[in-house]
């Protein structure tokens, strides 16, 4: 079951089909690009605020960056072995109740606490495949809270770290991502928080980087959305942005508990397993490409310098 579009676009008065129309027309005379469907299109142009240029540049990105780095974005089948790890390694899930804003909360907190267990790739993917289908199946939203819950990161984890694999998912959530990242917020920080954020900061974007240099709370232009990062010292400051209503119960809210909402959402995934099958098609071909082909290089520096991370 996808989006009813004919409801999205009742709802949504700034969407205009003609401009959805004149993107999908666009796509299709670029014969390196797959095939799009009108809902795809309709979530690029809602998440850059209808700017169609920016959405044409959000699309070429998002099916080149899923092309490049199969480390991330293949092996999406909720049977797969790396899915399966992510799923025992922390949950994923998505709040059923919205924000005052009407945004959508990710939360995500971990269930085996053991560094040697955790994948950064495979977080990431099964992030990438929650929204995508929470994309598919309700349409776009109107802003997205991303929450990561630090209890039981230890410093092992942080070595875990790949400096190549931060570095490409920032760029991905920056330039492709079909959604407006509103916020990024952690909670219950562990003590070596600020080499995280080091870790990050190079493949920010600078206000971003000046705002967490100077612990101020500034706005981020990316493809002209507002976005934040947040670390929480304490849970009251993190309600001011997720209300405590809109949280399961561990963190004394009245949605269900966070194993009850994990289930749901595994339940769900495993429903829908055609979905990212046939998600996973939607490749680049560099060799239709017009001009010259796109590498690793030409959106994220030279590969295999820093593979993985050195903390002093």
């Amino acid at each position: 079951m996808s989006a009813n579009i004919s409801l999205i676009y009742q709802n949504d008065a700034d969407l205009k089909k003609a401009d959805v129309e004149a993107l999908l027309e666009w796509t299709s005379k670029q014969p390196h690009l797959p095939k799009m469907s009108e809902l795809q299109v309709i979530n690029f142009l809602q998440s850059c605020y209808y700017r169609n240029e920016q959405a044409k540049s959000a699309i070429d990105n998002y099916f080149t960056i899923r092309t490049l780095c199969p480390d991330i974005f293949s092996e999406r089948n909720p049977n797969n072995p790396s899915v399966q790890a992510a799923l025992d390694c922390a949950f994923m899930v998505f709040l059923p109740k919205l924000t005052p804003e009407n945004y959508q909360v990710y939360l995500m907190k971990l269930i085996d606490c053991d560094p040697n267990r955790f994948n950064f790739s495979n977080q990431i993917r099964y992030f990438d495949m929650l929204e995508m289908l929470t994309l598919h199946k309700y349409g776009p939203q109107e802003g997205v809270q991303i929450c990561i819950d630090m209890e039981g990161f230890v410093f092992g984890h942080l070595i875990r770290l790949q400096t190549s694999t931060i570095k490409n998912f920032l760029f991905y959530l920056q330039e492709a991502m079909p959604i407006r990242l509103k916020g990024v917020h952690f909670i219950n920080p562990f003590p070596f928080i600020d080499k995280l954020l080091a870790l990050m900061k190079p493949f920010m974007k600078k206000e971003l980087v000046d705002m967490v240099t100077m612990k101020k709370q500034k706005k981020i232009n990316i493809k002209k959305k507002q976005f934040k990062l947040h670390v929480h010292n304490s849970i009251e400051t993190f309600f001011e942005h997720v209300p405590i209503e809109c949280l399961p119960k561990e963190y004394g809210g009245q949605m269900d508990p966070i194993k009850i909402l994990y289930d749901n959402v595994t339940k769900e995934m495993n429903e829908n397993a055609d979905f990212f099958d046939q998600e996973e098609t939607q490749r680049v071909n560099e060799s239709l490409r017009p001009g010259k082909p796109k590498n690793m290089g030409d959106f994220f520096g030279i590969e295999g310098t820093f593979k993985k991370l050195a903390v002093d």
